[in-house]
Order: structure tokens, then sequence, then C-alpha cells
């Protein structure tokens, strides 16, 4: 009797297994392809019951991939990318298969900087690009040619999706394993490797974002505004001359150390670039440099070429602030932190305008009184003791 249980519990065992589904029983050695084609290596995905097949040739900087996943619905998309800068999904180069309006599969690509997804080019060469869909599992295969100088250990990313709207995917859900699908690929030695979160690019971004939000987008404006409210007040003289050059000096060093990091991070991206940005923070550099070679080379107050210095500081100064303002707007835009950073920056930016419309009213109500007991013609003190003579936009 007890042979017999047996025997029919190895019965019962062995049917269940057969019934199970190929994507899920199967590894990646025992996947074959309707074209017969073969590959020097695959790996078995750790998230999204993924496989990813490839052969690279670095002579001609050749990858052929075969990448498989069963979407979240019929319906719906699978993405296999590349991320040349980071190791997330943004800044990511993607191929993205799915049905067409037709019923057809194809594949797109899709330079990623948002969850709103518009095809277009990306950092490596699409030679070929088909996909297929049966039992249930998308294959998506491509032969591409990397650019010139690129690694052979690459950052890919994978994901799926539940539905393409007007011949877009649209979002991916958010559980921990779509969150996780990325690794790091050694395309030589046929290794997939799950990357440290501390060596992430990730943490060097948001390190540069810090950094330049703090110097050219908050410092920059309070050194401003000791430098042209505090010192109306004889009591703050000489203090007001020295917290501005403090202030001014501490954020351009900060600055400096912030637009070190992005020239740093522009050099480890090969398929992404952000133009105006960086243009931006060329231009904040220069400007920031000229100002510390105006402190050096400030003339006395009653030299004759102090009111032209005297433009081109403030000149230069407002232009630092406007400049770096937009720019670190920019840096939320490509950064895409979370609402509550952006949410933040603007508060501060906000205090520091409506300070400045305060005290502006203010120290004209003080010059305004002092002009006419003094009758003076010049509404502020220059640099000094605060008993010199009066010139204009002397900050």
């Amino acid at each position: 009797m007890a042979s017999s249980s047996l025997t029919l519990a190895i019965v019962a065992l062995t049917t269940w297994v057969s019934l199970i589904s190929p994507t899920h029983s199967a590894t990646c050695t025992s996947q074959t392809f309707t074209n017969n084609k073969l590959y020097a290596f695959c790996n078995d995905l750790p998230f999204l019951s993924s496989y990813i097949h490839w052969a690279y040739d670095p002579a001609p900087r050749t990858l052929s991939i075969a990448f498989i996943a069963p979407p979240d619905r019929p319906d719906g998309w699978v993405s296999w990318a590349i991320n040349p800068t980071d190791t997330g999904m943004v800044g990511s180069q993607a191929l993205v298969a799915f049905r067409d309006a037709d019923g057809k599969m194809t594949v797109k690509t899709y330079n990623i900087s948002s969850y709103v997804l518009k095809e277009s080019k990306v950092w490596y060469e699409v030679k070929e690009a088909t996909a297929e869909f049966s039992g249930g599992v998308m294959r998506l295969f491509a032969t591409l040619v990397l650019p010139e100088g690129a690694a052979t250990t690459v950052n890919q990313v994978w994901q799926v999706g539940p539905s393409v709207t007007g011949g877009a995917p649209t979002k991916h859900a958010f559980q921990p394993a779509n969150l996780n699908s990325k690794t790091r690929l050694d395309l030589l030695r046929g290794e997939s490797t799950i990357i440290p979160v501390g060596n992430s690019r990730t943490t060097k971004r948001n390190i540069h974002g810090i950094l330049n939000a703090v110097s050219w987008g908050i410092m920059f404006p309070i050194g401003i505004i000791i430098a042209r409210y505090m010192r109306v007040f004889p009591s703050a003289d000489p203090a007001w001359f020295y917290l501005h050059i403090s202030c001014q000096v501490s954020a351009y060093a900060i600055g400096v150390s912030g637009w070190s990091t992005g020239l740093k991070l522009g050099s480890e991206s090969k398929g992404v670039r952000y133009a105006n940005h960086g243009n931006i923070g060329i231009a904040l550099f220069a400007f920031a440099t000229l100002q510390i070679f105006a402190l050096l080379l400030r003339p006395k107050k009653d030299h004759k070429y102090r009111f032209y210095w005297n433009i081109y500081h403030h000149s230069i100064g407002y232009a630092i602030v406007i400049l770096g303002i937009i720019n670190v707007f920019k840096g939320f835009n490509i950064l895409k932190p979370e609402p509550m950073w952006r949410n933040a920056y603007i508060g501060v930016i906000t205090v520091l305008g409506g300070l400045a419309v305060l005290l502006e009213v203010i120290t004209w109500i003080v010059v305004l009184k002092r002009k006419k007991s003094s009758k003076s013609t010049n509404p502020y003190d220059g640099y000094g003791n605060g008993n010199g003579r009066h010139e204009h936009m002397d900050i």
C-alpha cells in the first residue's frame, strides 16, 4: 500500500513538473530560437523572469543580443537597454519591443530622460532589430555597434510594461523587481553582476547637484544681499565687506567643486549630453573666476576707474545669480529628484527674493532720509569705513 502511494506521488509530481510553463522552468542555456542563432554567452537575469543572450566582437565593436521576457500583459512591452552614464533608467539607451497598431511586433529606440517616452536616436548604432511574441514571451533580437572607446563592461537595464498607447510604451510597475532590474554586464567574460549601490553614478550626480545648488543657487545670492543692504548702515562697516567676501569666495570654492564633478560626469557620458546645462555651467565658472580677479584688481574708492570697475563687478555678479538659478532648475529637470527638493529650493529662493524686496525698501528709506539731511545725490556709501564719499553701484 505504501509502495502504491509513493508511486502515485511520483507520477503526480512528474505530471505537475511537465505542465510548468517553459518560460519559468527553462534557463538560458536550454533556450533556442526560431532563427537557430547561437550566442557566446547567456545569463538568467535576477528579476522579471528575464534572460539575456549575447555575442561581442571587439574589433568592430559589434554586440548581438537576444533579450527574452514576458510582458505584464499580452498587449504590453519589453525593453533592454545600456546606460552609459548611470545605473538606472534615466539616461539609458533602450530598445523596446511591442505590437504596433497593425498587431505586428516592432522594435523602437528611446533615449530615456523621463517617464514620458519619445522615440529617438540612441548612443549606439542599431544595425538590425526585430522581435517576436509566442507562448506569452517576447523575444527581442538586435545587432548593435558600440561607439569607439566604449567600455566592454556596461550597465544593462531591462524592463517590462503593461500596455502601449499612441504608439508609445506606458509606465511600468514600480514593484521592487521593476526597480531592481539592472546589472553590470561584462561583454567579454560573460558575467552579469549586481551593481553595488555605493558605486552608482547616481551618488556622483546627486553630489554635483547639491554642490551647485548651494553655491550658485543660494550662497551667491546671499552674498549679494549682504553687500547691497548691510553696508547702508555705518555700524556694519567693514563687517559687511568681509562677510560678503567670505560668502562669495566660499561659494566659488564649492561651485568649482560641483563644476569639476560635472566635468567628470560628462567625460564618463558617451551618449548623453545636456548641452545647455553644461554651457551655462562653463559660463558660471568663467564669470565667477573673473569676480575673483576683480577682488584682486579692485581700485581704490577715489580712483578714476572705480566707477567702471563697479559696473563690471555688479554686472558679472548679477549675471552669476541669474544664470545660477536657471541652471539649478535645469539640473532638477535632468536629475528628476523627489518633488520636495525642487519645492524646497523654490521656497529658499522665494524667501531670499522677499527679503531682498523688503531690504530694498528699507535701504531706500534710509538713503533718502540721509540724502535729505546731507543733501547728497548718491544713495550708497562706497567700500571703506562708512564715512567716505558716496558712490552709485559701489557694492
